[in-house]
């Protein structure tokens, strides 16, 4: 016998939660999650030296005034345990958990035009009828498995880092291998070869990043943000990633040398992690001032790693600084100093497959105890594209999207009406701070929903024109940056046979929401409603 409900979300991260609070005080919602606690990324994501590289006073729900005056941050930039610990007390003190059905997997959602209504389906049996739903399944969130053949062989313990025990994992003594080097693989690893007996990096593509500057939240600091907050929650809906992060108005080119290198000295010593692409106000968009501050970065890699050929193999030189998501570390570099760090560069002689004792590379094997597979997400679209979604007339959304998610807007797909997304397809995503952007993406989507509710109507959908309109948009404001010279999870080039196509929009978030904005005031240009 099927339920019935207003709104069924998909996800209890920080999105999902707000969603949980903010829908929930006129509608009756049901958040399905698939794990057993909230906080989404945080919650799955817990292996050592997992950390917020946005300062935890901007990287916080600004919703409820009282809630950011008596929340304390110990650190400057938070760690795993201290954010999860922060969505249970958020979901303890707005009384979400009642709402909440974890270890609830959806499976498949159809939508039946005769009643405008979705069908929900879950692994252990639910079958929901609601008149929305809100898709909170986060850009980060779809484990990215290696795909060499014999894993079943492997006589040792293989972890997905999404995958991390709570109890953790004793590396004391083992040969460890980490597949990956990407933001993960980068905190992670420093932690690991301090403990393993011996650690084995296999290195794809080099990263950019540089150290984050973390401390102890200084109390005069964390006094000054809660006596501001309500100004700087505005001011930073108005910046560019929705952080307070200034751009100066100065080229790198107007710069002698000695105050070019003067200027991102500084910044790479600053204790604000992204400095160094804040430091002149072309870099993201001019590949020669970009080049100027990626060959600085590129030296203090070899002024920091000892051996030449590994500080050699560390540098990137196929894309921009910035082009990918820049990491942020704690002694990464520092680490291939080690007796017990061996890099291994897997461009050069690939992985081919697993082993009963290791990895086997074209050119050598690797006898290892355990294997770290920090190897990505199949992200923005892998959480959705995981769950059969039927919309009008059968069609199904991983089909219309197999070569690259179309949307409007990012917050909804044609011929999938009262679907909504939370961080969806060409959003900003990780281009802007994700907990505010998120709330006002929930606000967006509830004021549309009451919207049709207060006019009578009971759907709302989007067209292919629409769709095509705001690709357009997308593509244009890329094109404009360093990005389109990268290959990444941004255009879906991290995922072997996954399609192209900008996922991201990187026009920044004043922009997009302004358009979202005007959409609406528009008399909802673009949407269909019914």
């Amino acid at each position: 016998m099927a339920e019935t409900t207003d709104i069924v979300i998909i996800g209890a991260g920080f999105s999902g939660l707000y969603a949980i609070h903010r829908l929930g005080r006129e509608h009756d919602v049901i958040c399905l999650e698939a794990g057993e606690g909230v906080g989404g990324t945080w919650y799955w994501n817990r292996y050592p030296g997992a950390r917020v590289d946005i300062e935890s006073v901007e990287y916080s729900y600004g919703f409820d005034e009282a809630l950011q005056q008596e929340w304390t941050w110990p650190e400057f930039f938070s760690a795993q345990p201290d954010l999860e610990r922060y969505a249970n007390h958020v979901a303890d003190r707005f009384d979400l958990r009642r709402r909440i059905r974890f270890s609830t997997t959806v499976t498949q959602m159809t939508f039946d035009a005769s009643t405008d209504r979705w069908h929900v389906h879950t692994a252990r049996g639910d079958h929901i009828v609601c008149r929305h739903v809100v898709a909170a399944t986060g850009a980060l969130s779809a484990p990215n498995t290696p795909p060499w053949p014999d894993r079943d062989k492997f006589r040792g313990e293989i972890y997905h880092t999404t995958e991390w025990p709570r109890e953790g994992i004793d590396f004391t003594g083992k040969r460890v291998g980490q597949i990956g080097t990407g933001s993960t693989g980068i905190q992670a690893a420093p932690i690991i070869a301090a403990q393993a007996g011996h650690l084995t990096i296999f290195q794809r593509t080099p990263a950019f990043s540089m150290p984050s500057g973390n401390r102890p939240m200084e109390q005069e600091h964390e006094r000054d943000w809660k006596a501001n907050y309500a100004d700087r929650r505005k001011q930073m809906l108005t910046m560019y990633g929705a952080s307070l992060m200034t751009r100066p108005e100065r080229s790198i080119h107007d710069c002698t040398p000695e105050e070019r290198h003067e200027t991102l000295e500084k910044a790479w010593n600053s204790k604000s992690a992204f400095k160094l692409m804040l430091a002149f106000n072309d870099i993201m968009i001019d590949r020669a001032a970009n080049d100027l501050v990626a060959e600085f970065a590129r030296e203090k890699i070899r002024s920091i790693v000892k051996d030449p050929q590994v500080a050699e193999t560390l540098c990137p030189k196929t894309y921009p600084i910035g082009g990918k998501r820049l990491c942020i570390d704690n002694g990464y570099y520092d680490m291939y100093n080690r007796d017990n760090v061996t890099l291994v560069d897997v461009a050069a002689a690939p992985i081919v497959a697993f082993t009963e004792n290791g990895l086997r590379t074209t050119d050598a094997e690797y006898p290892l105890d355990i294997i770290i597979t920090a190897t990505g997400f199949d992200a923005v679209t892998g959480a959705l594209a995981r769950i059969r979604i039927e919309g009008v007339d059968g069609i199904v959304m991983a089909d219309k999207w197999a070569d690259g998610p179309t949307t409007y807007l990012g917050v909804m797909t044609a011929g999938f009406p009262n679907l909504f997304m939370v961080h969806g397809p060409q959003t900003p995503a990780a281009q802007a701070q994700m907990i505010t952007t998120g709330e006002w993406q929930v606000n967006y989507i509830a004021n549309i929903i009451e919207g049709l509710e207060r006019d009578g109507l009971t759907r709302i959908d989007t067209t292919p024109t629409a769709e095509q309109s705001w690709a357009a948009e997308v593509d244009a404001v890329s094109q404009y940056t360093v990005h389109r010279f990268a290959d990444s999870w941004y255009n879906a080039r991290n995922i072997e046979g996954k399609k192209g196509g900008f996922m991201i929009y990187v026009g920044g978030f004043p922009r997009f929401a302004e358009l979202c904005e005007a959409a609406v005031e528009q008399d909802y240009a673009g949407f269909v409603r019914a």
